[in-house]
């Protein structure tokens, strides 16, 4: 017998002559709607803005299409995968008339490959038929998660908000943007001065105000937030004292001629010589590898491949070396190295640029390396003079 909250497949009968389906892939930045309208041969399939309501009037503006082609409609089903965004859109949505499901993400059957292609609009299409599949009631397709009201989700706050979020500036933001977000609220920043002052006056989509649960965890975030921000002006103030204090002193003197190229911080240049260029190293190569900018190489008889960066070196290194190359070529226009990747980037091609920054960041680590132990100069590379 069906259980009345079996949601592994739809309990009411699916008449597609009369009913609009669409599927909704969020993101931060813009969502992707496709649909499947009755009389309607196309499949349409729309980028929007995240907006509520630009959703709603391409839903009723396909309802409109579909009566132009004769048909009835008594029936608009969207559904979306559980994320980031939580359950709101949902309540929004079936706030208006619209029949919303929110699908779990691990029961989308995906490809096995090694390498599957990747896009909204594949995954759209993969969303649209697992969720035609559960409208017709068969089992397998996708399994859809319960919508939760926001006073059961108030109700989880001080629970939740009990355990306190590790990790640098970052990590204390997000459980913010995120609790935010999965009530419908964008245009609040929690990293403003004046944040705290400002929840009073934020309302969610349906017009209510924050539940209070999440309004007094929002509040101990935020001046949790104002402490580590307070914490790392002391971590950057003692820094620029040992630094003012011991200027020639081994790992400090490498920092200060870091610091002196143009685009190069002194919080860069700490942790690049603290993680990586005071660190006795064999070779060049041996300075790609442990910043983790090498491949991994796949070869077998006559195949040769390559799978992409390894990731087995360090990975703060890493990253400071990828966001440093973006930088340097902001800086250092005219440097032989941003030469030679407006050289090899002319050409345009897609994901071209992506895969010449790393190369960069690992000619650029190499470059900083010899510039700090054997004093190699960097060609065309812009310096401050010596304070």
């Amino acid at each position: 017998m069906p259980q009345p909250n079996d949601l592994s497949r739809s309990l009411v009968a699916l008449d597609q002559n009369s009913t609009i389906i669409a599927v909704v892939e969020l993101s931060q930045s813009s969502w992707l709607v496709g649909g499947m309208l009755p009389g309607i041969e196309r499949q349409p399939c729309e980028k929007l803005e995240p907006s509520p309501e630009q959703l709603l009037a391409v839903l009723h503006r396909w309802r409109d299409e579909a009566v132009r082609a004769g048909r009835t409609i008594t029936r608009i089903a969207v559904a979306f995968e559980a994320g980031r965004d939580g359950f709101w859109l949902a309540r929004w949505l079936e706030a208006r008339g619209v029949e919303a499901h929110v699908i779990h993400p691990s029961s989308v059957a995906v490809s096995r490959e090694h390498r599957r292609a990747k896009t909204d609009r594949l995954d759209t299409e993969l969303l649209k038929r697992g969720f035609l599949g559960w409208l017709r009631g068969e089992r397998g397709h996708c399994s859809m998660a319960r919508v939760p009201t926001l006073a059961e989700e108030d109700a989880k706050r001080p629970n939740r908000g009990a355990r306190l979020p590790g990790g640098g500036t970052h990590a204390h933001c997000e459980p913010d943007k995120g609790h935010l977000a999965r009530m419908g609220i964008r245009n609040f920043k929690p990293t403003l001065r004046k944040a705290a002052e400002r929840l009073a006056t934020v309302h969610t989509p349906e017009g209510m105000p924050l539940p209070p649960n999440a309004l007094a965890e929002l509040q101990r975030d935020i001046a949790r937030l104002g402490f580590v921000v307070s914490q790392i002006r002391e971590i950057e103030e003692a820094r620029q004292k040992r630094l003012e204090q011991q200027p020639e002193t081994g790992p400090h003197a490498m920092v200060r001629l870091l610091a002196r190229i143009v685009g190069v911080g002194v919080e860069t240049a700490d942790m690049l010589v603290h993680e990586v260029l005071s660190r006795p190293m064999r070779d060049r190569r041996a300075v790609a590898r442990y910043a983790g900018l090498t491949g991994s190489p796949d070869e077998s008889g006559a195949q040769r491949r390559e799978q992409g960066l390894a990731r087995a070196g360090n990975a703060r290194v890493r990253r400071g070396m990828i966001q440093l190359a973006w930088r340097f070529l902001m800086f250092q226009k005219e440097s032989a190295l941003a030469v030679w990747y407006r050289a090899r980037t002319a050409d345009s091609r897609i994901g071209t640029r992506k895969t010449m920054i790393v190369a960069l960041a690992r000619k650029l680590v190499i470059a900083l390396w010899r510039f700090v132990t054997t004093g190699e100069p960097l060609e065309g590379v812009v310096i401050r003079p010596a304070s």
